[in-house]
């Protein structure tokens, strides 16, 4: 049976095929994919601020969709994290300051160093190549962390973005997001799927990492789907739950898994809410090495399904819960027996919420002018 190594694509991908009557089984390396390279300057002249403070805002993101592992993700309307930035005559120039975190946690560190918000602000800075101007930032978390819905993404996009506008815009989303995988790579891993929707919005596929090739997957706006995020009281953290994946899986799977995250993008481009939700739901490779992890999802997914879900599936790492629907009435009632669920079989403490696709991503909430 021949099989694929499974690791991050910051780590180096290969597929396997066995030898020809090999006793005992050995394996054959075919190719080997890529390693990530940190950023560089793009900006020729140094550009000078244009506001005295920005506000911006990052969305939740639901990343991997099944069977989209690291190259497929979204962006969830309402939820998510606000950078304020501000240019600091008592900050050193060129470098940043982490004034204040608020929000669903105080426990991140203040180090911009060892902080989502700050490794993605100082990346940026690079890419602009900052350094006569001194900046210092606040945090406010409005997810919490280890929920499987991209809330060290939506910091890092948030820094980013605000760092990119208090000096012009001079920087593109595909830039902000090589500065936003300097964060992830530091945090959870070299992967894109929950920071490129975070900055660009709606669906994202990631086409390739070395170079980065982002493709934006265009839901038609006259469609409807909602996304019914259920979110237990418990931590995955993410470097944990990666940690479970398998090291191989059987060619059968990765055919399989390749066909329904086809079927997932046809479905994204062709407003088919239905399809989207089948391929959802049809991952063989990574929920059920997760899905035993987080207590009662099994029983989750069973639920929504029955309830009347298209699809149901583990949000990124989890322990979040999404399922997809065309009716936030009915999404209501499909988040209320996944709620049950939790707490039946996981014994665990849920909210759940229905959201709409963020089609905009990272953006200006407020500035104020020099």
């Amino acid at each position: 049976m021949a099989s694929l190594c499974f690791q991050s694509p910051s780590k180096p991908i290969s597929y396997f095929q066995p030898k020809s009557n090999p006793s005992p089984p050995l394996f054959t390396k075919v190719s080997v994919f890529r390693c990530k390279a940190s950023v560089q300057t793009l900006v020729a002249v140094e550009p000078e601020p244009v506001f005295v403070s920005v506000k911006t805002f990052a969305p939740a993101t639901v990343a991997n969709l099944g069977p989209g592992f690291d190259f497929l993700g979204c962006a969830v309307d309402g939820l998510g994290d606000h950078v304020t930035l501000r240019v600091d005559p008592s900050v050193r120039a060129g470098e940043i300051s982490i004034s204040e975190i608020t929000g669903t946690t105080t426990k991140l560190s203040t180090n911009p160093l060892r902080n989502c918000a700050g490794i993605a602000a100082i990346a940026t800075m690079k890419m602009l190549g900052i350094r006569s101007v001194g900046l210092s930032l606040d945090l406010h978390k409005g997810l919490p962390l280890g929920s499987g819905l991209g809330s060290s993404a939506a910091s890092a996009a948030a820094a980013a973005v605000a760092v990119n506008e208090i000096f012009g815009r001079k920087l593109g989303s595909e830039e902000l997001v090589l500065a936003g995988l300097e964060s992830e790579a530091k945090v959870s891993g070299y992967h894109a799927d929950n920071i490129a929707p975070a900055i660009m919005g709606g669906f994202v596929l990631i086409r390739n990492y070395e170079p980065l090739d982002l493709k934006p997957l265009r839901f038609p706006s006259e469609k409807d789907l909602f996304f019914v995020l259920v979110s237990p009281d418990f931590e995955a953290p993410t470097k944990k739950m990666r940690a479970a994946l398998p090291t191989e899986i059987p060619m059968v799977h990765h055919v399989w898994n390749s066909s329904q995250a086809a079927a997932l993008v046809a479905a994204v481009l062709e407003g088919d809410a239905v399809m989207l939700g089948k391929a959802l739901s049809s991952d063989k490779i990574v929920e059920p090495t997760r899905a035993p992890l987080i207590p009662g999802m099994e029983a989750v997914k069973k639920a929504a399904l029955e309830a009347g879900a298209f699809g149901c599936t583990i949000s990124g790492a989890g322990p979040t819960a999404v399922a997809v629907i065309d009716s936030e009435e009915m999404g209501q009632v499909i988040g209320e027996k996944m709620v049950e669920a939790f707490w039946k079989v996981g014994h665990l403490k849920s909210v759940a919420s229905v959201k709409k696709l963020d089609k905009i991503g990272a953006r200006l909430v407020n500035s104020v002018s020099r």
